[in-house]
């Protein structure tokens, strides 16, 4: 930032010092921010890999007295593995939600804040989606889809109701979802209650009412709010702030409505419940 050269010395002079404060106090907090998050994501991942390690050198000390056929101790060994990595991914999911949970870390409410001040919130988002991020890899890779993935975001602060399948690693902010029963999202759909625009992080809610379909490869902005049964063609885009209508169904870039899913139903009695342009395969 600069001064002003019609300032006279002594207002510059307090201009200058009150910058230095301001820039200072952004340091700190980002210094503590990267300390914090660094030692909790520590903690959580080494707790998380406890269960498997007791696991493993349990395998190892059941087969290694006994006199085995050559291959019999590295096959039990080697199959131990999975198990192993069950332990540690389901400890991680809910170790992982359960620090978010307890140091206050999430998506700030509906708001704007400008990137270049670190501000308590928007840092408190970024260590909420950088334990995400961990989980997502670690964990969402191989569980995506799966009860698992749905309980994790479910214990990292969404609020979904029964039957909810998603089958994507793209959904985030968490505790700014909402979700009813029977909700489909699919592969590759990017849906988040956040976006950056003009160096500025703006959070909103989506909520998708009850058996709500979203297409694979789709893009869901913030704010948006589906009715019951509406369908969302795959490869669309839903513009920020976008209401949709209750069993309707939407496709293109950006999503426009093509028909009453209801109507459709009527007409064509023998066509499936979720149209074609909808699937979330």
């Amino acid at each position: 930032m600069k001064v002003p050269a019609a300032l006279g010395p002594a207002m510059r002079r307090r201009l200058y010092g009150t910058l230095a404060r301001v820039t200072v106090a952004r340091a700190a907090r980002l210094t503590w921010m990267m300390a914090s998050m660094f030692f909790v994501e520590t903690l959580v991942f080494g707790i998380s890999v406890l269960p498997a390690f007791l696991f493993w050198s349990w395998v190892l000390t059941l087969t290694q007295p006994r006199e085995l056929w050559p291959l019999v101790k590295p096959t039990l060994v080697a199959m131990s593995l999975v198990p192993a990595y069950l332990l540690f991914a389901v400890s991680l999911a809910a170790l992982s939600a359960a620090s978010t949970r307890v140091f206050g870390w999430r998506t700030p409410p509906p708001g704007v804040w400008k990137l270049r001040d670190f501000e308590w919130p928007l840092l408190d988002w970024a260590r909420y989606m950088i334990s995400t991020h961990v989980v997502r890899v670690l964990v969402g890779t191989f569980f995506r889809a799966s009860p698992l993935w749905t309980w994790y975001l479910r214990w990292n602060g969404a609020r979904i109701g029964r039957g909810v399948y998603i089958n994507s690693l793209s959904v985030t902010d968490h505790n700014m979802l909402e979700f009813g029963d029977g909700v489909v999202i699919g592969e590759h759909v990017h849906l988040s209650g956040h976006t950056v625009e003009g160096a500025q992080l703006k959070t909103g809610p989506v909520r998708l009412g009850r058996f709500v379909t979203v297409g694979l490869g789709s893009i869901v902005g913030i704010g948006v709010e589906a009715g019951e049964r509406c369908q969302i063609g795959a490869l669309s885009v839903v513009p920020k702030y976008s209401k949709l209508e209750e069993g309707a169904v939407y496709a293109g870039a950006p999503a426009r409505r093509i028909e009453s899913s209801m109507a459709r139903l009527q007409a064509h009695p023998e066509s499936p419940r979720v149209p074609d342009s909808a699937s979330a395969d």
